[in-house]
């Protein structure tokens, strides 16, 4: 479990993860397919940088409704900064989901290619034969 947000970040084994039925057991037999390391480490980085946005956002919103509830002048000015850095987190949130988007379309686009070029191979040698 991740202390910093508490969410349960479960590592793959090095290259390998089971094949899923949906339940989280692999199907009966079935053999291991190999993980994408890089394509878990881009989703696991993002996420966790999103998640310490939203709970620093938490923060900022109690502080918020403090202020509202105190009806103090100060306070209530205050809230216009603070209510302007949760803006500001969302659309970082944004940003790091658009950029998790791209990059895990170009890991998935890239592995296709390697896997294409390897059948390609693998069908002129045969053809060669």
């Amino acid at each position: 479990m991740d202390n910093t947000t508490g969410i349960a970040i479960a590592s793959p084994k090095p290259n390998k993860k089971r094949v899923k039925d949906g339940g989280g057991h692999a199907k009966n037999g079935e053999e291991e397919e190999e993980c994408d390391v890089e394509a878990w480490d881009t989703l696991s980085k993002s996420f966790k940088q999103v998640q310490s946005v939203l709970d620093h956002n938490r923060d900022l919103i109690r502080q918020v409704n403090a202020n509202h509830q105190s009806k103090i002048p100060d306070n209530l000015v205050k809230n216009v900064s603070l209510i302007r850095e949760i803006n500001g987190n969302i659309s970082k949130v944004m940003s790091v989901y658009s950029d998790l988007s791209v990059n895990f379309s170009n890991i998935v686009q890239e592995r296709r290619r390697v896997k294409n070029r390897g059948q390609s191979n693998l069908e002129n040698n045969s053809n060669e034969s």
